[in-house]
């Protein structure tokens, strides 16, 4: 059954939210992002993901901090993306507690770097991140596009040893408006291997039994929580029906 991961997103060492990644459409949720992970884990949740919007846009982890305070207050297990450029910055991210870590720009400007990467810690550790407008990769906190098309992008890294990939439709994300499953069925359709996360646009439980129904093997989701439209007490009735 689908992977239940919940998104913290980060901007000086705050929990916020983005609206189709635009850095001027910022909401803040929590001062404190390891009391929003902690409660999150009190309710059931094992699986985390926390982006660092501030690297993402600088080009290196800034957050990480803020990481590691998450790391030490809980068990859970965390992804981490955002501004890991560097050997510097995958070192700093496990270092704080990290058990993965997403690549995104760095596998689309330095694919030998990712590359390596991928050789030296298992697919297990690195993820693929693949941000898509418009059917084809933005990268650096979406505020850059690409020549790279979607799929195309998805076969050579996959080719390589990718095993899972966190998929964004960027116009979907931060805005309450339901996943986009018809391409994460395209996209299993043409990798049906791939433990493919999605990511964006989730708006209720509703759309995580959709995706469940699409056969996706995770997905991530904020905002729906954040802002109420998916509860604790529905995550709980979730993850006893999909453990029995």
């Amino acid at each position: 059954m689908i992977e239940l991961i919940p998104a913290i997103d980060i901007i000086d060492g705050k929990c916020v939210r983005l609206s189709q990644g635009d850095y001027d459409r910022v909401k803040e949720y929590s001062a404190s992002p390891a009391d929003v992970a902690k409660e999150m884990e009190d309710h059931g949740i094992k699986r985390l993901h926390v982006v660092d919007l501030d690297g993402a846009k600088s080009k290196h982890v800034v957050n990480w901090r803020t990481l590691e305070q998450i790391a030490n207050a809980t068990d859970l297990v965390i992804d981490f993306g955002g501004g890991v450029k560097t050997d510097d910055d995958l070192r700093i991210v496990f270092d704080c507690g990290a058990q993965m870590v997403t690549g995104g720009s760095i596998a689309v400007k330095e694919p030998e770097t990712f590359q390596r990467w991928l050789l030296k810690f298992g697919a297990e550790r690195i993820i693929l991140g693949a941000d898509v407008k418009d059917g084809k990769i933005a990268v650096n906190g979406w505020q850059e596009g690409s020549d790279k098309e979607l799929m195309t992008f998805l076969k050579h890294h996959t080719g390589q040893g990718v095993q899972k990939v966190i998929c964004t439709e960027i116009s979907k994300d931060g805005m309450l408006q339901g996943p986009a499953i018809s391409l994460y069925q395209d996209i299993l359709a043409q990798f049906p291997d791939m433990h493919l996360i999605a990511s964006g646009g989730v708006s209720s439980m509703a759309d995580v039994e959709a995706l469940a129904e699409a056969k996706v093997p995770g997905v991530i989701f904020g905002k729906a929580l954040y802002e109420g439209r998916i509860t604790f007490k529905e995550i709980e009735r979730f993850l006893l029906t999909i453990n029995d």
